[in-house]
């Protein structure tokens, strides 16, 4: 394995023990942000924040991908659930399942796949 995969990996599994301490939430992927050098994410990367929330929106209209879904920073749209994983997300949508995201990685890199690193989870209910 090489060395950027092993710190990806390890970065991954810290920021999971972190967050078990202090959040308890069901997730259902972490992904790379596609699309992010398409839309505004290029503009609004030295903004964001590990941890940041983001919003994820139903395009079941999208020309290019029925299942595709959009992913927002702060009201403004920073990409894409890839689609190799948004069939099972889109499904849960499309049901009214409520989910949201996070930024759970950000590196400043040439390759657009590599520069943002997303969570996904499911919603909590309230007690």
């Amino acid at each position: 394995m090489n060395a950027p995969r092993l710190l990806l990996i390890a970065l991954l599994l810290a920021a999971t023990a972190a967050r078990a301490e202090v959040e308890p939430l069901e997730i259902l992927q972490t992904s790379p942000l596609a699309g992010f050098q398409y839309h505004a994410g290029p503009a609004l990367f030295p903004l964001m924040n590990v941890g940041d929330r983001l919003t994820l929106h139903r395009e079941s209209d999208n020309p290019y991908d029925a299942k595709a879904v959009r992913v927002e920073w702060h009201g403004t749209q920073i990409g894409y659930a890839p689609r190799a994983d948004n069939v099972d997300l889109a499904r849960l949508m499309d049901r009214g399942t409520p989910v949201a995201g996070r930024i759970l990685h950000l590196r400043k890199s040439r390759d657009p796949w590599q520069r943002v690193l997303i969570e996904i989870y499911l919603m909590p209910t309230p007690p």
